[in-house]
């Protein structure tokens, strides 16, 4: 063979790795069609609606010391609220029960009805108190051995000045199906939050997928096959350009013992947006050792940690 055919069959050789290299980013990149992209639409908009009710309203989160706990907005209480009366009562904490008594002319109401004094069922019960004040809202919450007071102002700049999050653009290659592997109904993973807090959780079981060819796994945390899984996960991008603390991914039901798993709908915890939440953060089981550049980004100069 001489030099000259020698290299045509190069340059033919050469063409044929570009073709088919081009024709895998096509794939990888195939256009998002119109049903996708108003489903993505529509979850989206239920996810900015969720943190401009929930999230974005949060005014201060208080952890109560055993015994008396003055509030109102006077410095001199022990629970300084950013607005309101200046003394408007006292939280007494007796073990992890909650009572409030207000104030004369606080104006405190439970579902819109004048109240006094009152003890605070917390969030995690069945049904929370949740007193009005004004525009602001408190409930009591409880986090291991810590109780606190949460409080919201339906007022809030934040909410109102909020200007959506950041997506990645859509890639359909990060939706993938996973194969669902369910737990005995007894295991548990140990799940940190932001408090410092690492809390046993149980788990329904272990989703198994493939992503560039490698196989990957997500550890449930709290979901449950028939109504639904959740995740929390972190991966290569929390350094630079998601969420440092990892980011939430709920599915669909399992399905013939499979599960969808869009990426492209991986979202960030409230922390994200607040001081005043109390965020898990990815267990070591779900920590990712590849870039998973899809989902909700993240400004690491001008968020919240």
């Amino acid at each position: 063979m001489n030099r000259k055919h020698r290299r045509w069959l190069v340059g033919v050789a050469v063409s044929a790795v570009c073709a088919i290299a081009s024709a895998a980013d096509k794939a990888s990149s195939a256009p998002v069609d119109a049903s996708y992209q108003r489903s993505f639409d529509k979850w989206k908009g239920e996810l900015v609606e969720d943190l401009k009710q929930e999230w974005l309203p949060l005014a201060g989160l208080f952890w109560l010391k055993p015994g008396e706990n003055s509030f109102g907005s006077d410095p001199k209480n022990v629970i300084v609220f950013p607005k309101g009366p200046a003394h408007a009562g006292a939280f007494t904490l007796e073990g992890k029960n909650v009572t409030a008594k207000f104030a004369p002319g606080t104006n405190a109401a439970i579902v819109g009805k004048p109240v006094t004094a009152v003890e605070l069922r917390p969030d995690t019960s069945d049904s929370p108190t949740v007193v009005e004040m004004g525009s602001l809202r408190l409930h009591v919450i409880v986090r291991g051995q810590r109780v606190g007071i949460r409080l919201k102002d339906v007022e809030s700049d934040a909410a109102r000045q909020y200007h959506g999050p950041l997506f990645f653009p859509l890639d359909l290659s990060y939706r993938v199906t996973a194969t669902w592997l369910p737990s005995d109904g007894k295991q548990t993973v140990e799940v940190p939050n932001v408090l410092g807090d690492v809390t046993p959780t149980p788990i329904a079981g272990t989703a198994v997928f493939r992503i560039n060819g490698q196989e990957l796994r997500l550890t449930d945390l709290g979901g449950d096959a028939a109504t639904g899984l959740f995740f929390v996960f972190s991966d290569l991008t929390n350094k630079t350009g998601t969420y440092p603390g990892g980011r939430f991914l709920k599915t669909d039901p399992v399905a013939n013992g499979t599960v969808m798993l869009d990426f492209n709908r991986a979202y960030n915890p409230p922390c994200a947006v607040t001081p005043y939440a109390t965020c898990p953060l990815a267990p070591k089981e779900n920590r990712l050792a590849i870039p998973i550049a899809a989902g909700e980004e993240y400004d690491h100069k001008s968020g919240h940690h």
